[in-house]
């Protein structure tokens, strides 16, 4: 009986970020409440509740979800996003399949900054995912050009996210342009005889 009841919680948990998700790509953030995604995952309110905490938790849940294939890829997978490339082809990799990711999902970023800016958690460098995102593209900066100021320059990279008018570009689904300028700038940064 108790091997039932932890492959229903599995369902349920799954079906309730499958329902967050799909909400998040038709509304706005604002719109995506807890009784709708009950709803929408077949479940009770409570529910949602017991499982994540609060809305804030459950979107919490869903970005670190999201980013966990990320973070797999960036350590364990074949180059470039993986080791074994040069810095700089790392670099341009990670950041495009983190643009990708923002892309992809521009409902559920925006519901996590609000998420993240609204929780007593702490502020977006202590989060889980930025901690590990800034770390692994510091340290490809400081492998590649020790003779700059790698953590700083990896905020400065990581924070164009979290910038007004680059969120609008990514929910109008303009990733491919922030890309683009992303790659040229690790391009120029970490260009072969730079420093």
């Amino acid at each position: 009986m108790e091997r039932r009841e932890r492959a229903d919680a599995a369902r349920n948990r799954q079906a309730i970020l499958r329902a967050a998700e799909e909400l998040l790509r038709e509304h706005p953030p604002e719109q995506v409440s807890v009784e709708r995604v009950a709803v929408a995952a077949g479940v009770g309110k409570g529910t949602v509740f017991h499982r994540f905490g609060s809305r804030i938790g459950l979107m919490q849940e869903l970005m670190a979800e999201r980013a966990l294939a990320l973070r797999e890829a960036a350590t364990e997978g074949p180059p470039p996003l993986g080791p074994g490339a040069p810095p700089r082809e790392r670099l341009v990799a990670f950041l495009d399949a983190v643009v990708a990711l923002a892309t992809r999902n521009a409902g559920l970023m925006a519901a996590h900054e609000h998420a993240i800016a609204t929780s007593r958690s702490g502020p977006r460098q202590t989060n889980p995912i930025y901690v590990f995102w800034h770390a692994h593209v510091s340290a490809l900066i400081a492998e590649a050009r020790p003779d700059v100021d790698a953590e700083l320059i990896g905020h400065v990279l990581l924070g164009t996210l979290h910038m007004e008018p680059i969120s609008d570009m990514l929910r109008a689904g303009d990733g491919g342009r922030l890309a683009a300028g992303l790659d040229e700038l690790v391009t120029g940064l970490l260009r072969e005889g730079a420093g």
